[in-house]
């Protein structure tokens, strides 16, 4: 149904009826400026980026052939914008072949846990990963972008995107664990 809708609004922009770009900005505004905050760690920076990604988005429009989704092609599109400006910036990026994980195979149970502090255990947990872990987690467990989906975004391998994303869910689980833990102690 979401590509259906994308594609009814992307064929009206491209029959030039330009206010149906409207459409495709509110829907994908948010998870847009969430990517570009991660990788610009910066507000301001992410805002600007967001819009010149739409500008692409725009520009790019007709190019769409409609073999991936969507949603993919414009996360692909924020993703490469922000990294070009990281790049031009020569900010450093947090690798995650440097970062130790432990190596725990535990599943981490938030059961009886009530919603509003899972919701924010996890919120600060995702706000402390690397920009590229932050990304795969995302598209990955809130966006339900497939492996496959997240490597096109990304320009990862199927292979490198399963493998920093499994590297991310584990340094998730101890970042949740070691709030869990703290939230207890602050309890007790």
């Amino acid at each position: 149904m979401e590509q259906k809708d994308d594609i009814y609004y992307i064929e009206k922009v491209k029959a030039g009826q330009t206010n149906a770009f409207s459409y495709i900005v509110e829907k994908y505004q948010d998870i847009v400026f969430s990517i570009a905050l991660k990788v610009l760690r910066n507000s301001d920076d992410a805002e600007e980026m967001a819009q010149e990604s739409f500008i692409k988005v725009y520009k790019s429009l007709h190019t769409f052939k409609g073999t991936a989704k969507f949603s993919t092609w414009i996360y692909r599109i924020t993703y490469n914008t922000c990294i070009s400006e990281v790049r031009k910036r020569k900010m450093n990026f947090t690798s995650t072949d440097d970062i130790e994980i432990r190596d725990e195979e535990q599943e981490l149970n938030l059961d009886g846990i009530p919603e509003e502090i899972r919701a924010r255990v996890i919120k600060q947990a995702m706000d402390q990963l690397p920009e590229d872990e932050y990304t795969l987690v995302l598209l990955y467990y809130f966006e339900e972008q497939s492996i496959e989906e997240i490597s096109k975004v990304t320009g990862l391998s199927e292979s490198n995107t399963k493998v920093k994303l499994y590297r991310a869910r584990k340094k998730l689980y101890t970042i949740i664990s070691d709030i869990m833990k703290d939230e207890l102690h602050s309890i007790l």
